[in-house]
């Protein structure tokens, strides 16, 4: 896996030691903040590993951290916006006026900033080559006048501050959650210890999907953000602008410039749950024996002006006024802002999150074959709609079925004392009062029909704020570290001080703030999209995942493959250790091995392309049956 949030990396579970840092042993904390400072331009590392403050002083590795640890604390997951149009700078916008002219007026402007219509009352006088006089009548003339408005939602779950992933490659113009999909899947490679090119080899090209894309595209001013202002703010818009926009745009990039694949591509877009419908047409097709790796993931980068002021405007933000009534402040400080995602507390609205999150998927056989590291499996991801609705955007019942499908498959699989008591929750938890409320009536309710008695919840939006269709990545790279480390991050944001809202269904559920020590068999990842986009899938342990491989393959496959595995791990240990000492190569390949179709070799039943080891296979399943030659 690989990806970035505002925790830190996914790879080698730093984002997530981020999340349990106090609940670590010191020298694993030490390691964690020093790689957070090293990725935040806080501190750099030669190539002998010496270390070096951000002004270029030579400073050992503890006094770096006691100099840095205070900032990494402060400028990593939830915290007050640091963009400054959110702050002293405001947010820039226009406000329609009309005045009323009680003279005419006359105004200098230079040629080419006059539009090419004017209004017929309007005179036009030639000053010189550059430069026009305008004269406007007496009278009214509606205008655009230019204002900075203070920003109403201040909080956000921002990139580690100084962490900027379009900074780290040849990027031109690349709208963020792109550069983000870049880093992120580049992280996933180094952190596989895997060599792509070597994986890619042993394979029918057609063998490999991506499945990957966001939930709303690229809004920012480098996509359609920039493109839909051009008219109205009177910027150009570019040529790639409209391309870059669309959300499959991440599994384009993968691609076209970081794997070089020509198997099965695509999106599905599904509001807040779009990560796990990508993971499902992963799944479906290593099970269906269509593919042999896939790479899935997300990348939203959703913290714009316009679109914090669309979710305002629905009322689903935590905007200042609305956390300091629930707090009863005058003002609202830094450590308010840091709490401003309370899933399943007294809560206003949830915190808008920034995130990219990739995993490689591999069947089995192929995964005891090249050695690759098991960080666990995903046996399904169960996807269900809402049916009726009033409202479009209000959660609904699918979420009951897509999770007690889930809870169905892992008794059946790991029998009912495992689901009792060796499974934990991921929840979907937004921190809006409406998601406390169905939410974990939804858990409450599948917990007492399995008779489980002590549900523990996760909720790593506390930390991370809602990356929109990122968010399930964020919860399973998270599992994914509760599984290596045995610790259940605990939702900061509760406050024990306070009794649980009368509308939270918890009777059978496990809510705590501090990490949570606890062996588990499987998760269940949650989500509750916008539109009625349910949608929960099961991940099961490393060490369930090795049973179970060894019960299809044999002891003598596991030893073999053991012995394999020793060599990813180094390779993966050597990238997470120049990772960690802010040295990174994301994987960018743009304009290599460019072909365009006369260079193939064309087969009636293969196609043989330059610089892929293996053909493409053109066999066709055909489960319709045959005619036969010449029937009509």
């Amino acid at each position: 896996m690989g990806g970035v949030n505002p925790a830190g990396r996914a790879s080698g579970h730093q984002a997530f030691r981020r999340t349990v840092l106090d609940a670590l042993p010191n020298d694993v904390q030490a390691q964690t903040l020093l790689g957070l400072a090293a990725m935040m331009r806080l501190a750099s590392a030669q190539a002998d590993d010496a270390w070096h403050d951000a002004d270029g002083h030579p400073l050992d590795a503890a006094a770096i951290i006691e100099q840095t640890r205070q900032w990494v604390l402060d400028h990593t997951l939830v915290r007050r916006n640091e963009d400054p149009r959110f702050n002293a700078e405001g947010l820039p916008a226009n406000r329609r006026a009309s005045l009323d002219l009680e003279a005419p007026m006359t105004f200098r402007v230079r040629r080419r900033q006059l539009p090419d219509s004017l209004p017929p009352s309007w005179q036009v006088v030639e000053v010189d080559r550059r430069h026009l006089d305008v004269t406007v009548p007496a009278g009214e003339m509606d205008v655009m006048l230019p204002e900075n408005r203070p920003a109403q939602v201040r909080a956000a779950g921002q990139l580690p501050s100084g962490f900027e992933p379009g900074q780290l490659y040849r990027s031109v113009h690349h709208p963020r959650g792109l550069s983000m999909a870049i880093f992120a899947a580049s992280d996933c490679l180094g952190d596989s210890g895997l060599a792509w090119q070597s994986l890619h080899d042993r394979l029918d090209p057609d063998q490999v999907a991506v499945y990957a894309g966001n939930s709303i595209g690229q809004l920012d001013d480098n996509g359609w953000g920039g493109l839909l202002k051009s008219f109205a703010t009177g910027k150009r818009a570019t040529s790639k602008q409209m391309p870059l926009g669309y959300g499959q745009m991440p599994a384009d990039f993968l691609n076209a410039y970081v794997l070089g694949s020509v198997g099965s591509t695509g999106a599905a877009l599904g509001a807040c749950a779009s990560f796990l419908y990508n993971l499902r047409l992963g799944v479906d097709d290593i099970r269906a024996g269509r593919r042999r790796v896939v790479m899935v993931g997300t990348a939203d980068a959703p913290i714009t002006p316009e679109i914090i002021e669309g979710f305002r405007t629905m009322g689903a933000l935590a905007d200042d006024e609305s956390l300091k009534a629930l707090d009863a402040l005058e003002l609202l400080g830094d450590r308010d802002y840091q709490r401003a995602c309370r899933p399943f507390a007294r809560n206003c609205g949830f915190t808008m999150g920034e995130s990219s999150q990739f995993v490689m998927l591999m069947d089995d056989a192929l995964a005891l074959e090249v050695g690759a590291e098991v960080l666990g499996s995903v046996p399904d991801v169960f996807v269900n709609a809402d049916g009726w609705k009033r409202s479009i955007s209000a959660p609904g019942i699918g979420n009951y079925i897509t999770l007690g499908k889930a809870a169905s498959l892992v008794r059946d699989m790991l029998g009912e004392t495992a689901l009792r008591e060796r499974t934990f929750l991921h929840a979907h938890g937004t921190s809006t009062p409406k998601n406390r409320e169905t939410e974990s009536h939804v858990f409450d309710t599948v917990a007492q029909a399995h008779g489980i008695e002590d549900w523990p919840v996760v909720a790593v939006k506390a930390y991370v704020g809602h990356a929109q269709g990122s968010a399930a990545g964020d919860q399973l790279a998270s599992a994914l570290g509760s599984f290596a480390h045995g610790l259940l991050p605990g939702i900061p944001t509760l406050d024990p001080t306070q009794p649980a809202p009368d509308d939270l269904h918890a009777e059978r559920l496990r809510l705590f703030q501090e990490p949570l020590r606890f062996s588990a068999d499987a998760s269940f990842i949650n989500a509750k999209g916008f539109g009625g986009n349910n949608a929960t899938g099961v991940v099961l342990s490393p060490d369930v995942t090795e049973r179970l491989m060894a019960a299809r393959h044999g002891e003598s496959a596991m030893h073999e493959w053991r012995s394999r595995r020793e060599a990813t791990r180094q390779a993966a240990a050597d990238y997470r250790h120049e990772a960690d000492h802010g040295r990174f190569q994301p994987r960018y390949r743009f304009g290599e091995g460019v072909l365009e179709g006369p260079e193939l070799e064309v087969a009636a039943d293969s196609i043989r392309i330059p610089g892929y080891a293996q053909p493409v296979s053109l066999a066709a399943h055909n489960p319709f049956g045959r005619l036969n030659d010449g029937e009509t």
